[in-house]
Order: C-alpha cells, then sequence, then structure tokens
C-alpha cells in the first residue's frame, strides 16, 4: 500500500490501472465525437466497445459501496465527474492550495461542446460547483450544495488553457458563502464566468439519513464521520 499526499493508503498498482483505463476511455471518448470514419467501421467499433463493456461488468459493485480507492477522509474519489482519475467524463481537474482559496487549470475538449466551438454551460457549472466544494474542504469547512448562482460573461471556449478559481467569501454556522471564476489562463482577470454558491451543513439527523447505506469497498458501513469527509464526493484537492 503506498500513502497518497494526505498520507492515507492506497493500493498503487489499482491506482495505475485505474487511472490507465480512465485516459483509455477519456480518448475514446474525444475520439468519437471528432471522428469522421464511415458507418461500417463504426459499427465494428461499437462491438468493440460492447465486448469490453461485458468485460469490466464481470464483476461490478452497487452503488452504495465506494469503489476501493475511494478515501472520504483524503478526499480521493477516483470516478468523481470533474476530479477523478479513472472517470470516462471528468477532463479530470486537479485542485491545488491558492492563498485564497484553490485553483486549477484546464482545457475542454469537443466531448463538453455547447454552442459550436464553446464549452457547454451546465458543464460550466459542474466544474464550478466542485471548485466551490473543493474551496470550502480547503478552509475546514463544508456542506451540501443549497444555492449555486451563474453569470455567463462570455463563452468558454473548447481546446484553449482555463483557470477556475473559488474561495470562501463568509461562513455562519452551517452555512458557507463561496465565489469562484472561469477566465481564460493568459487573462485570469478577466471572469468569463462568475459564481456564487451557498453550501449548508445538513443536520445531524438528515447526515444520517443520507448516508446511511454508504459502505466501503469490503462492505462496511462508512458514512462521512468527520465534518469535512461529507464533502469529499465533491471535493479533490492537491
Amino acid at each position: 500500500m503506498t500513502p497518497d499526499a494526505e498520507g492515507a493508503p492506497y493500493d498503487r498498482d489499482l491506482m495505475a490501472a485505474v487511472t490507465d483505463l480512465g485516459d483509455a476511455l477519456r480518448g475514446l471518448v474525444d475520439a468519437s465525437v471528432r471522428t469522421t470514419v464511415p458507418p461500417a467501421e463504426l459499427r465494428e467499433v461499437a462491438a468493440v466497445v460492447r465486448a469490453a463493456r461485458e468485460r469490466l461488468t464481470a464483476s461490478t459493485r452497487p452503488t452504495t459501496q465506494l469503489p476501493a480507492l475511494d478515501d472520504l477522509v483524503a478526499f480521493r474519489r477516483v470516478h468523481n465527474p470533474v476530479t477523478g482519475v479513472g472517470s470516462a467524463l471528468a477532463p479530470p481537474v486537479l485542485f491545488r492550495r491558492a492563498a485564497d482559496g484553490v485553483v486549477a487549470e484546464v482545457s475542454f475538449g469537443p466531448a463538453y461542446e455547447g454552442p459550436p466551438g464553446f464549452l457547454h454551460g451546465g458543464v460550466s457549472g459542474l466544474v464550478v460547483d466542485q471548485a466551490l466544494g473543493a474551496a470550502a474542504i480547503r478552509a475546514g469547512l463544508w456542506g451540501m450544495t443549497a444555492r449555486l448562482e451563474l453569470d455567463y460573461r462570455r463563452p468558454v471556449p473548447l481546446e484553449t488553457p482555463v483557470v477556475v478559481r473559488a474561495a470562501v467569501a463568509e461562513s455562519s454556522g452551517r452555512k458557507v458563502v463561496l465565489a469562484g471564476t472561469v477566465a481564460l489562463a493568459a487573462t485570469p482577470g478577466t471572469p468569463l464566468v462568475e459564481a456564487r454558491g451557498v453550501f449548508v451543513l445538513p443536520r445531524e439527523e438528515l447526515r444520517a439519513a443520507y448516508f446511511a447505506q454508504v459502505t466501503d469497498a469490503s462492505g462496511r458501513h462508512a458514512p462521512p464521520s468527520r465534518p469535512t469527509d461529507a464533502t469529499a464526493p465533491a471535493g479533490g484537492v492537491a
């Protein structure tokens, strides 16, 4: 077992394999939206993909069971749709500490397209929500998203480096207010998207109900056990 940056142990070989598969799947998704091969080739590739799916579904887990590599305390979620190294959906985005919160650089390919040549607005919301959650975690605060407000100043271009930032604006009791932006890496001071989020810590009885069926990979009940754990499904900070 190898410790990660947060000191939590994980299986190095399994992590490498999950990461390798994630890279391959993201490459496949990207190729699938760029390809111009003829229908016959598309059908043959589809058959190969279905065969691969059959191999992967030979052993699966229920959605209430965490993957073996996940660690809520260390904020490690390998299949998170924004930060997960094993996710076919994730760019993936790696948030790192900043002086006032978190920051990440990323470039989005055509699989995330909304208007031609630009990022889908819903993907902007997904990534910003993730950033706000990561900023709350890094500040030792947490909660579940209660409100997310987005101002789309300009469209976010595809295949162009952008910088995502988020920080805590204020906190009080069970509520934390966060602010975030998406901007071109070349002009980080000019936001393309601005966001404001309100995260609320659910009452204890609600937290118990929300995570009542969550187990670790061995099947042992493993709900979030300390304040920062509960935001881990939406977090991931280097």
